[in-house]
């Protein structure tokens, strides 16, 4: 199956109705920009691709109890999230299963969602707001993951965290805001042996908001690939490769950032980073390491032109754009 191609949308206006497919899910909407995909780009295109649940068995889910049901059945299906729903802890949730959020204000408040050890899901159109833990957590080789048009905020760990050799995920179209470690790829430096040749991720038309660092912080993932984001008043840094990783930066923006790229942080080894027509503004010089050893993007795709980049991300990031 050819993977389908990274590409930009035709902006439309607020007013302009548009009919979708969300992981099975027919939804009719308001766009306010461009930035509706039916199905995830990248990563998450491969490996027999990223559907969700299925489209026939829906339910909408109003309480803590209900949600934390529904998420964790054995059943292919929609979860539709209505309301932000406070919870305590992280819901697991199973294989085969597309969360979406009703409107632009439903999600979780309190707690997180864990993904472990599962495939084919999608997390689109929620709110996450005042996690005890990690947002949404990705781990233990779960595979085909599409996390899309969400909005995160004031967690107490990450935001969005890959790990413990987790593969074939896209993370698109999110707002990432008021917070610290927005997004780890790779949990720990003594880990490569269930990381290295997994870890494979695709960060597109993402905007990171005065957040302070990990956008994201890669440990031993080749390819990442980090196209079309907008980095705005970021703290500390913005990209960083560690522990061998190859990531490549592309036609990003990055405005009133000190450190668009780094190639080391903490205890972490250097990692190889190369990048590509970066669109800068007061922001500082990019790091690069070894260009060579970050693996070719094995998918095909068209990238937005860099200094586009902020327009299309802020009319199109977070919720209540699908």
């Amino acid at each position: 199956m050819s993977a389908p191609q990274l590409r930009r949308r035709t902006v439309l206006s607020a007013l302009s109705a548009s009919v979708l497919a969300v992981g099975g899910l027919t939804v009719v909407g308001q766009l306010e920009a461009s930035a509706a995909e039916s199905s995830p780009v990248g990563f998450a295109s491969l490996n027999g691709g990223t559907t969700g649940g299925s489209a026939s068995t829906v339910v909408t889910v109003t309480s803590a109890s209900a949600l934390k049901s529904a998420l964790s059945s054995s059943t292919s299906q929609t979860v539709r999230v209505s309301g932000l729903i406070s919870i305590s802890g992280m819901y697991n949730v199973a294989s085969n299963k597309t969360v979406i959020g009703v409107g632009s204000g439903s999600g979780i408040t309190g707690g997180g969602l864990n993904l472990s050890g599962v495939r084919n899901v999608i997390i689109r159109n929620m709110v996450f707001r005042n996690a005890g833990d990690d947002s949404i957590n990705v781990q233990t080789n779960t595979t085909n993951v599409w996390i899309d048009h969400n909005d995160l905020a004031n967690g107490y760990d990450g935001l969005i965290d890959i790990k413990r050799g987790s593969d074939f995920i896209t993370v698109s179209w999110n707002k990432l805001h008021d917070h610290d470690k927005s997004m780890l790829l790779g949990h720990s430096d003594d880990n490569g042996s269930q990381d290295i040749g997994h870890l494979r991720v695709t960060y597109v038309h993402n905007w990171f908001n005065g957040t302070n660092q990990r956008h994201p912080r890669v440990r031993f993932g080749n390819p990442v690939h980090v196209l079309n984001n907008y980095y705005s008043n970021i703290g500390s840094y913005g990209v960083a490769s560690t522990e061998n990783a190859g990531v490549f930066v592309e036609r990003n923006y990055f405005e009133n950032v000190g450190s668009p790229t780094i190639t080391q942080t903490g205890d972490s080894a250097a990692g190889n980073l190369k990048v590509l027509n970066n669109y800068r503004v007061n922001s500082g010089t990019e790091q690069v390491r070894n260009g060579a050893s970050v693996a070719a993007i094995p998918y095909s795709y068209t990238p937005e032109a860099n200094n586009t980049v902020k327009a299309t991300v802020t009319a199109g990031a977070g919720t209540g754009k699908i």
